[in-house]
């Protein structure tokens, strides 16, 4: 790892967000970085690194319109 994005809090999320990555990739995800033949997972370090991965922490931003229409449900 050169370097960690300052975004990222700690090397563990930094470790979860290249394995996550690298899985999309074998699974069929495109890279968005271009590094020949390289392990998915090295690519999904570069990505990371870069600041090419958009990622968030939390419940999905669906999720939480669901609670809040159920909330407004309830109040009505």
């Amino acid at each position: 790892m050169d370097r960690m994005p300052e975004r990222i809090d700690s090397k563990f999320r930094y470790v979860l967000l290249a394995a996550l990555r690298a899985e999309q990739m074998m699974r069929g995800g495109r890279p968005k970085i271009d590094m020949g033949a390289k392990k998915s997972t090295r690519v999904a370090m570069e990505e990371i690194s870069n600041d090419l991965v958009d990622w968030g922490m939390g419940p999905a931003e669906e999720e939480l319109l669901e609670v809040e229409e159920e909330a407004l449900e309830i109040e009505a």
